[in-house]
């Protein structure tokens, strides 16, 4: 194997750089207010363009600190989300995760892949010692692939979502780099 083959592919999956067409599916997804609750603290429809201003700034990936990519299928080429690491700085090395998956792909283990390869990438290529991320409370789905992926529950941060008329917990999770199984069976 050549060293860097595989370094932006899961078994399912595979990360890109953001393509301007990526842009406007991005857009109908995160204005989604089913999904938008899951992403946002709050459902608040934006102007044409804004939200794909947000994602090309996350995308740049001029810094080491930071990197965003686009998801694809391994199978096809389609694509399917994007994933973010974000925040990383010495002497922590730790970032936080995002990821947005196109709703009718949920359920196929993109999303489980899409993340794991992404704790690949932030261990081996960022140097990451922790990778850490938020998930509300009433998204158990997510939750479970979180946890799939090696993530650990830290706590909660108690009613912190206003949503519906209800409040809701925010989920803190992470994975140390001590803790994570290397995909090229690398000591930790």
């Amino acid at each position: 194997m050549t060293y860097g083959t595989n370094v932006l592919c899961g078994d399912k999956i595979r990360f890109r750089a953001l393509a301007e067409s990526d842009l406007p599916l991005l857009e109908k997804w995160w204005g989604l207010p089913e999904w938008s609750v899951l992403q946002q603290t709050t459902i608040r429809p934006c102007p044409a363009g804004s939200t794909a201003e947000m994602f090309k700034q996350w995308s740049i990936n001029s810094t080491p600190g930071s990197i965003g990519l686009s998801i694809e299928t391994r199978e096809s080429g389609s694509f399917i989300g994007h994933v973010t690491l974000y925040g990383a700085s010495m002497p922590e090395r730790a970032a936080t995760l995002a990821i947005i998956l196109a709703p009718e792909e949920t359920g196929k283990g993109y999303g489980t892949d899409a993340v794991k390869t992404a704790i690949d990438y932030g261990f081996l290529q960022m140097g990451l010692n922790r990778i850490e991320l938020r998930v509300w409370a009433f998204n158990q789905r997510a939750h479970k692939a979180y946890s799939n992926a090696g993530f650990t529950e830290e706590g909660r941060l108690r009613e912190v979502l206003y949503f519906n008329g209800t409040h809701h917990d925010a989920i803190v999770m992470s994975i140390l780099r001590s803790e994570w199984k290397s995909p090229l069976g690398l000591p930790n």
